[in-house]
C-alpha cells in the first residue's frame, strides 16, 4: 500500500492570484441605539413615579370617599336622633300641664287641703 500511495500523484494546480483593487465603501455609520442606557433609565424610572405617585392619589381618594360615607351616615344618625329628640320634649311639655298633674294627684288620694298651704313670700 505504501508503494501505492507514492505512485499516486495528485494534479495540483496553482492558481495565480490576482490583486484585487479594494474597493471604495461608502462610509457607513455604526447603528445607532435608539435609546441610551441612561435615558432607558430615566424612562424606567419616570414611570415607576407616575404608577406610585397615581396609586397614591387614587389610594388618597379612596380613603375621601370612606370619610365623606361615615360623614353621611353620622349626620343620618344625628338628624333621626334629634327628631326623636322633638317628639319626646312636645311629650314632656303636653305631660307636664296643670291640668294632667291635677288629674294624676286625684287619681293618687291627694286633697288639696287649704290649712296646710303656706305661702311663701317671694323675692
Amino acid at each position: 500500500m505504501a508503494l501505492e500511495q507514492r505512485k499516486f500523484q495528485t494534479s495540483y494546480v496553482r492558481e495565480l492570484e490576482v490583486p484585487e483593487v479594494p474597493k471604495q465603501q461608502p462610509h457607513i455609520r455604526p447603528a445607532r441605539k435608539v435609546f441610551s442606557v441612561g435615558e432607558n433609565f430615566l424612562f424606567v424610572l419616570f414611570a415607576t413615579s407616575l404608577v406610585l405617585f397615581s396609586t397614591m392619589i387614587l389610594h388618597t381618594q379612596a380613603q375621601i370617599i370612606d370619610t365623606n360615607k361615615e360623614v353621611q351616615l353620622i349626620g343620618k344618625d344625628i338628624s333621626e336622633i334629634s327628631k326623636q329628640n322633638m317628639e319626646l320634649s312636645i311629650q314632656v311639655k303636653e305631660k307636664s300641664t296643670y291640668d294632667r298633674i291635677w288629674e294624676k294627684a286625684k287619681e293618687l288620694g291627694l286633697n288639696p287641703n287649704e290649712n296646710s298651704v303656706k305661702v311663701v313670700p317671694g323675692r
